[in-house]
């Protein structure tokens, strides 16, 4: 238990951005469009084609996405179980269902399906199934994702193996191709890319152009948690009080970089304590271990603190829990969030503007958050 005079000895502050400082219902919009676009674009499975457009009005992306997630049911259960990354949500989301597909034609294609979890799915794959797929009269269900989903225990990126356990039960195919971040990961998250930044920012973004152009993209349509003055005054004050600031995001780079520029956050950071999903990915290629290193892995919030210019090894060969772990605060939203400052020995801060809004409070009190708040504005009252 700490002391009192522990409690204000906080000397470093590390914020999550997702569901603490911008809102996530863009990303998890884009996400909903990306299951969409896989399904029922002819770029991919081109299940119905008709359905599929590059711009939807908001009323329509709100549809489409309390279809594909059940009213966010699925989002909010994935994040229960640890999981925090869109691109990993919306794999699950769509690998689900065409594993889903599959099955119904599993009787008189076991052999091709055999044939395409041998290997790697890409989009050559995606596009072979689709012309099989035509040849049949196929249903999505959306709503069957959680009732098998629910009957495993598995967390974290342990959900993706669950896709293959799926396989083997119901395509009677042994396959490991969609327990890890294969090639079909990366279909969806560069299709999910195109949603969020737009043809504008897409290459920059991914490296790689658009299979589909004609998308705006939302980085200019982010919805902020409190307004943008007093988040830069919260800012302020920190470092007016001697307190360290950084940033540990699932974001890319340019999704963190863009919006804070523009909301006139950036200059209050340095930029080398602003660690992102881009820096979590080059780490992870030079361990080449296979481990992942995004939350509820601590090595987000871990490279925040020591700085960027940290080797990966470096980061990773900290003692855990950290020496003098009750200097840092950890600001965030998830779970996720939640397990890596347990894991740092840091202390939490739960903000309740995330998916699930005050629903939250309970998980976050069973698993013994320290601090419990309405708003990240709120954090003043707690220092």
């Amino acid at each position: 238990m700490l002391r009192l005079e522990e409690l204000w000895l906080v000397q470093t502050i590390l914020f999550d951005v997702d569901g603490v400082l911008l809102s996530e219902e863009r990303y998890f919009d884009a996400s909903s469009l990306t299951v969409w676009e896989l399904l029922y674009s002819e770029n991919y499975l081109g299940l119905a084609p008709e359905k599929y457009k590059t711009t939807y009005s908001d009323d329509e992306i709100t549809s489409i996405r309390n279809e594909v997630f059940e009213e966010d049911h699925v989002l909010k259960f994935l994040k229960s179980r640890g999981l925090n990354a869109n691109w990993d949500m919306i794999y699950l989301t769509f690998s689900y269902q065409l594993i889903h597909l599959l099955t119904q034609i599993k009787d008189n294609e076991h052999a091709r399906i055999e044939n395409w979890l041998r290997e790697e799915i890409d989009r050559n794959t995606l596009l072979e199934i689709k012309d099989v797929l035509r040849q049949y009269q196929v249903e999505i269900d959306f709503n069957r994702f959680l009732v098998d989903f629910k009957g495993f225990q598995q967390t974290k990126q342990d959900l993706l193996t669950v896709l293959d356990m799926l396989a083997k039960e119901k395509l009677e195919v042994n396959t490991t191709t969609f327990g890890h971040k294969g090639k079909l990961w990366s279909v969806c998250e560069h299709c999910s890319q195109e949603w969020y930044v737009g043809d504008k920012n897409i290459l920059a973004s991914t490296g790689r152009p658009s299979v589909q152009t004609g998308k705006a993209g939302f980085l200019a349509d982010e919805k902020v948690l409190a307004s943008p003055e007093e988040i830069a005054d919260l800012f302020q004050f920190l470092r007016d009080s001697g307190i360290s600031i950084g940033i540990g995001t699932g974001r890319p780079e340019l999704e963190t970089l863009e919006p804070f520029a523009a909301l006139g956050w950036l200059e209050q950071f340095d930029v080398q304590h602003i660690v992102t999903a881009d820096d979590v990915l080059k780490a992870e290629n030079v361990t080449g271990n296979g481990i992942s290193l995004a939350k509820p892995n601590p090595f987000t919030y871990l490279m925040a603190l020591k700085g960027k210019n940290a080797e990966p090894d470096e980061v990773l060969q900290i003692h855990l829990p950290i020496e003098n772990g009750h200097e840092v605060l950890i600001v965030g939203d998830s779970l996720a969030d939640l397990l890596a400052a347990q894991k740092m020995g840091c202390r939490f801060a739960a903000v309740l503007t995330g998916l699930s809004g005050k629903d939250a409070r309970s998980e976050f009190e069973e698993h013994k958050a320290e601090f419990i708040l309405d708003s990240v504005l709120d954090i003043k009252n707690i220092l």
